[in-house]
Parts: structure tokens; sequence; C-alpha cells
């Protein structure tokens, strides 16, 4: 099973802001709806919050340390080892699925990271203020990793 990295990242590492995005792409938004669609998503209590619901047509799994922590529609795991060996057992349900797909946010990229075969990175070309950000990129790594621009300014109506 191959372990896939979704990110969007600012000129200055921030990919997020307060529980949220701190920008709105929504043609990255449908590419990454269409590249995960059918897949197990990975994803930190945060990151989850700050959604707000599953992501529908997917297995949603929840990292979280609080070993209370419950939410309608999720699996939970207590550790990303734990998480990537559930989508990887459910996953094999799912028909054609060879891939976990990460999504945030930067606890669970910084544990992901090391493990990860491919990188799917959008560069969203401005620097924002922000509290979360992704770990540098080893340039000695061997995953894939696909870049995209969205827009020139980084933001879309």
């Amino acid at each position: 099973m191959h372990v896939t990295i979704y990110v969007a990242i600012a000129e200055n590492g921030v990919i997020g802001r307060e529980g949220g995005l701190p920008w709105r792409l929504s043609t990255d938004l449908k590419r990454f709806k269409a590249d995960t669609m059918g897949k197990p998503i990975i994803m930190g209590r945060k990151t989850y919050e700050g959604i707000g619901r599953p992501l529908p047509g997917r297995l949603n799994i929840v990292v979280t340390r609080d070993k209370a922590w419950r939410a309608e529609g999720v699996e939970v795991a207590h550790t990303l080892e734990a998480a990537i060996q559930l989508a990887t057992v459910r996953g094999r349900c799912m028909s054609g699925v060879d891939e976990v797909c990460v999504i945030g946010g930067g606890e669970i990229y910084a544990q992901a990271l090391p493990l990860a075969d491919r990188l799917h990175v959008t560069h969203v070309l401005a620097a924002v203020d922000g509290d979360a950000h992704f770990p540098p990129i080893d340039p000695d790594t061997t995953a894939r990793i696909t870049s995209c621009n969205p827009s020139v300014s980084g933001f879309e109506s």
C-alpha cells in the first residue's frame, strides 16, 4: 500500500491557520476530491475538527492521542502507524485501492513524511500568516513528488 501525502503549502511553509486553511483554492479542492475519492484518508484530530465532518466517499481515519475521543462516521487510531495499518487492512476490501492518503495536519505530516512514497504538493504562491507549518522535505527523499501551482496569487474566489 502506497502512503501519499496531499498538502498545499504557502511560500513560507504555512499549511493552516486556527484549525482551517488560510486560502480557498477551488480548483485544487476539486483535484484533491477526485484523487482521494474511494480511498482511505488519514488526518489528525485538529484537521478533522477544522473540516467539521467526515469527507464523503472515503474511509476517514482520525489520529488522536485522546483515548476517549470519538466522532460519527470516522475510524479512530491512536498512532499514525495504527492508522496506516487500519487503512491498509480496510483498503484491501475496497476495490483496486493501493493508496493511503495523509491529509494533515502539521504533526501528522511530520510523522508521515519519512514513510511517504508520494507527495502531492500544491505550492500556494503567497506568504500567509498561520500557526501550522509543513516540515522541511529531505532533499534526498526517494518519494515521488508531484507539484502544481494553483494560481498566481494563491487565492481564488
